[in-house]
């Protein structure tokens, strides 16, 4: 079974790899409620024991088919994200033409909003669509510049000024569910987020992974000291720590194509694989959860044989010279913890 780690705050246990349901929304391809089903229940089987998703994930068809699979099921733990409304737009035919990334049938356009009202409305929604009575984690999803650009003091100030974290706390102090934070791809927006409110859980996608380690000098060290579970995301940077370079074209890195020095700076990580004969993906599976304040690191799993791939990588046994080899090469940052600081 995969280890548990505490995020202390909340108070709950979950999962070292936790099962990120964004292809059950049909990311980039469609799959069945069948597969669906079947990805999700070996997961939970192996001892996945946390599951993320979100009303963005094939605009609420990720939370549909989450909600059916873990409906009667106890001892997992669940979280979803606000921020985004869904709304009905007859315009939308129904068909399966990719949106936003996601192929789903579900007619269904998002909106932002952070307000107090907005919090609690997306969360509301989410208990709908999962069928389910509670949720454990909520994250405030895609607020900061990368998503919104010269709008997101607007969409920030909605959080402070608007009420938006104040709708969190009141959840939170209900006991509706056992904490918040922020779910970003950017380290310096959960910074903000951090000194406006006592945030229980931070999802950081893409920003601590074994290509960049920005997130070492404030972020990661004030989770730690405010007992802040931090969840990684993105540990393969869309795909090219999975994938390796050996195709040549069609890298993808960062929801896009990889720029040349990526590239490069994944060959030299691969050359050093090679002479271990360890998995690429197993390395970058492995390398953020030396960091202390890393309770999970969240896989995007769209079939069961992906489940078992993520396990098998997840137990790889790895050399401790190998992390030595790739601090002292430069290839990760000097201070950053490897498995062998453990």
């Amino acid at each position: 079974m995969i280890p548990v780690r505490t995020i202390p705050r909340a108070k709950i246990k979950v999962s070292e790899i936790g099962f990120g349901a964004a292809p059950l929304g049909n990311l980039y391809q469609p799959i069945t409620d069948i597969e669906a089903r079947a990805t999700l229940e070996r997961a939970l089987a192996a001892g996945m024991n946390y599951v993320d998703t979100a009303p963005h994930y094939g605009h609420g068809l990720s939370e549909r088919r989450v909600g059916d699979a873990l409906r009667e099921r106890e001892g997992v733990v669940l979280s979803t994200k606000v921020g985004r409304l869904l709304r009905a737009d007859a315009t939308l035919r129904g068909d399966d033409s990719e949106r936003e990334g996601f192929r789903s049938p579900l007619p269904f356009a998002r909106h932002y909003d952070y307000t107090y009202d907005g919090i609690l409305r997306s969360y509301e929604d989410s208990l709908q669509r999962l069928g389910l009575a509670s949720i454990d984690l909520l994250y405030v999803h895609d607020i900061g510049t990368r998503t919104h650009g010269a709008d997101n003091a607007h969409y920030f100030d909605q959080l402070t000024q608007g009420g938006g974290f104040k709708a969190l706390e009141r959840l939170r102090d209900e006991k509706a569910i056992a904490g918040f934070g922020i779910g970003a791809n950017e380290w310096q927006v959960g910074l903000d987020a951090l000194r406006h409110a006592d945030c229980d859980a931070m999802l950081l996608a893409g920003r601590y992974t074994l290509l960049e380690q920005g997130a070492l000098t404030e972020f990661l060290p004030l989770c730690h000291d405010r007992q802040v579970g931090v969840i990684i995301g993105g540990a393969y940077n869309s795909g090219i720590l999975a994938t390796g370079t050996a195709q040549g074209t069609g890298l993808r890195y960062d929801y896009g194509e990889a720029p040349p020095e990526i590239v490069a700076r994944v060959a030299r990580l691969e050359a050093h694989c090679r002479a271990f004969e360890v998995p690429l993906a197993a390395a970058a599976l492995q390398f953020p959860l030396a960091h202390p304040a890393v309770a999970s690191v969240l896989l995007g799993l769209g079939a069961p044989g992906q489940v078992e791939e993520t396990i098998r990588l997840h137990a790889f046994p790895i050399p401790a010279q190998f992390w030595l080899d790739l601090r002292g090469e430069g290839l990760i940052a000097e201070d950053a913890p490897i498995p062998t600081d453990r």
